[in-house]
C-alpha cells in the first residue's frame, strides 16, 4: 500500500524539457556532501568501539573447562540420528532418467543478442524513451509521503497514449503540504523555466527545477533565519525573514511573474518578491491558521484567502490593510478558487461539507452547497467546460457538479477507494481529466468524461 499524497499539481502540455538534465557532481562535490552527511552524524560512531567490546564477552576464556561443552556436542549427535542427514541429499530413485531430461541439453549463448527465444534484446532503448518528455505529454506533480521519506514524485500523463509513469522523483526535507508551478526564473540569463514551489511542515518554501533530474537541493528557497550583522548584539532570539510556522498554501501571480503568496499556520499570507527572494508585504487580517488562497486569474492585485477563523479575505494588493472585504462562514475554510468563466465570482469550501459561491463585491453568497457529509479538501472548476465543479472529500468520496445558473446539481458521485481525499487538480489541457490524491493507493488520474453507463455526463 502505498503512503498518503497530501497535494497535486499539473504542468501544461510542452513546458517541460525534452530531454531534462541530470546532475553531474565531480569529485571535489561529492566530497564536500560526504563530509557534511558524516558531520550531521556527528556523535552516532562514537558507540562503535564500545559496541565491538561487548560483543567479545562471548568469546572463551583462556584455561576454562570444555568437558561439559562436550558432552553436549554427544548428545546432540544422538538426537539427529533419527532424521538420516548422512544420506540427505540421496534422492529416492522414481524411474528411468533420459538424457533429455537433464540440464545436459541446455544450450547457454553469449548474449542475448544470439538467444532466438529473447524478444527484448536491451531495455535500454525503452528506458530511453520514458526518460524523453514529448510536446504531447502532461506532467503531474504530486507530494508522497512514506514511513521513511517524503518526495515529490514527478508523473508523466498522455492523454491519447493512455500513459501515466513516475518520471523522476525528489526527495524532499520535510512533511509537503502544497504544490505550486511557475515559470519564473530569478537568473538574468533565462526568462523562463519549468519549477515547482514546495510548502511544507518548515516554514521555508523551496523552489525545485523540475528540467532537473537527481537534483539534491532547491534553486532557491524563501523563508529561514535573518542573518545577523556584525557587531550587533541582541538578547533576542535570531529573527526569523518569512514565516514562523508550516506553509499550508501557495499561489502564484501569472500576471506578475515575480509574486508567489503564501499562507501559513502562523496566521498570516506573505507576497514574496522571487526577484530578490525576499517578502514584500505580510498580511495579518487572520486570527487563525490561514489554510488557503488564491490570486485573482486575470487582475493582478487581486488575492482571496481563507483561515481556520472561518472567514475569508478578499485583498487589494496595492493597499491590503485598508483595501479588503470579509465573509465568514459556518465552518473553518478549507480551499478558495475563482471562478475563470465568472471573474467576480470564486468559491469557498469549508470543513463542515458545504461550498459557498461568492461575488466579490457582495455580502450574501449566490449559493451555498451541502456537497459532503465532511470537510471538502478539494475544489476544482474545469479548465475549460463552463459550470463543471468538482469537490473531493473527507468523506472519500468525489463528486462532480452542475452549477450552471447558480442553481447546483449533482451529476455523479463516486467512492475512489483511496481512503481520505487530500486534494484535487484539474488538467489545464483537458478539461475533463483530474488528479486526486489521498490516504492510500497513491496519485490517480480520472477523465471524468467516462463515467460508466447509467450516469451521463451532460454539462454547459
Amino acid at each position: 500500500m502505498s503512503g498518503p499524497v497530501p497535494c497535486a499539481a499539473w504542468v501544461r502540455r510542452g513546458v517541460a524539457k525534452e530531454t531534462p538534465d541530470k546532475v553531474q557532481l565531480s569529485e571535489e562535490e561529492l566530497k564536500g556532501l560526504i563530509e557534511e552527511a558524516q558531520d550531521r552524524l556527528g556523535d552516532g560512531a562514537g558507540g562503535s568501539d564500545e559496541g565491538q567490546t561487548a560483543g567479545d564477552t562471548n568469546a572463551p576464556v583462556p584455561g576454562s573447562s570444555t568437558k561439559s561443552s562436550q558432552n553436549n556436542e554427544e548428545l546432540s549427535d544422538h538426537e539427529l540420528d533419527e532424521y538420516d542427514l548422512d544420506n540427505y541429499d540421496a534422492e529416492e530413485y522414481t524411474g528411468d532418467l533420459k538424457l533429455g531430461d537433464s540440464l545436459a541439453t541446455l544450450t547457454v549463448y553469449g548474449s542475448n543478442e544470439n538467444d532466438p527465444y529473447i524478444t527484448l534484446k536491451t531495455t535500454e532503448q525503452y528506458e530511453q524513451e520514458d526518460f524523453l518528455i514529448k510536446p504531447s505529454d502532461n506532467l503531474v506533480l504530486c507530494g508522497r509521503v512514506d514511513k521513511d521519506c517524503c518526495s515529490l514524485e514527478v508523473h508523466v500523463y498522455n492523454h491519447e497514449e493512455d500513459s501515466f509513469y513516475v518520471h523522476h522523483d525528489i526527495i524532499l526535507p520535510a512533511y509537503p503540504l502544497s504544490l505550486e508551478w511557475l515559470n519564473f526564473d530569478p537568473s538574468p540569463d533565462e526568462s523562463t523555466g519549468n519549477y515547482v514551489a514546495v510548502g511544507n511542515m518548515t516554514p521555508v518554501i523551496d523552489i525545485w527545477d523540475l528540467d532537473v533530474v537527481e537534483s539534491l537541493e532547491p534553486v532557491f528557497s524563501l523563508g529561514g533565519k535573518k542573518k545577523k550583522k556584525k557587531g550587533k548584539k541582541s538578547l533576542s532570539s535570531e529573527g526569523t525573514e518569512g514565516h514562523t510556522d508550516a506553509v499550508l498554501d501557495l499561489s502564484w501571480n501569472k500576471q506578475s511573474r515575480n509574486v508567489l503568496a503564501s499562507a501559513s499556520a502562523d496566521n498570516t499570507v506573505i507576497l514574496w518578491d522571487m526577484a530578490v527572494g525576499k517578502p514584500a508585504a505580510s498580511l495579518t487580517l487572520h486570527t487563525d491558521k490561514v489554510q488557503t488562497l488564491q490570486f485573482h486569474p486575470f487582475e493582478t492585485q487581486t488575492l482571496v484567502s481563507g483561515s481556520f477563523d472561518k472567514s475569508a479575505v478578499l485583498y487589494d494588493c496595492r493597499n491590503p490593510q485598508d483595501s479588503h472585504r470579509v465573509w465568514r462562514f459556518s465552518g473553518q475554510v478549507e480551499r478558495v478558487i475563482w471562478n475563470h468563466f465568472s471573474p467576480c465570482h470564486f468559491l469557498a469550501s469549508t470543513d463542515d461539507g458545504f461550498v459557498y459561491c461568492l461575488d466579490a463585491r457582495a455580502d450574501k453568497p449566490l449559493f451555498t452547497l451541502k456537497a459532503h457529509d465532511e470537510e471538502v479538501s478539494g475544489l476544482q472548476l474545469s479548465s475549460q467546460i463552463k459550470g463543471c465543479l468538482v469537490t473531493s472529500s473527507a468523506d472519500k468520496y468525489v463528486k462532480i457538479w452542475d452549477i450552471l445558473g447558480d442553481r447546483p446539481s449533482l451529476v455523479h458521485s463516486r467512492d475512489m477507494k483511496m481512503g481520505v481525499l487530500f486534494c484535487a487538480a484539474c488538467c489545464p489541457d483537458f478539461p475533463f481529466v483530474f488528479a486526486f490524491g489521498g490516504e492510500r493507493e497513491g496519485l490517480r488520474v480520472w477523465d471524468i468524461s467516462k463515467i460508466s453507463a447509467g450516469s451521463t455526463l451532460h454539462l454547459g
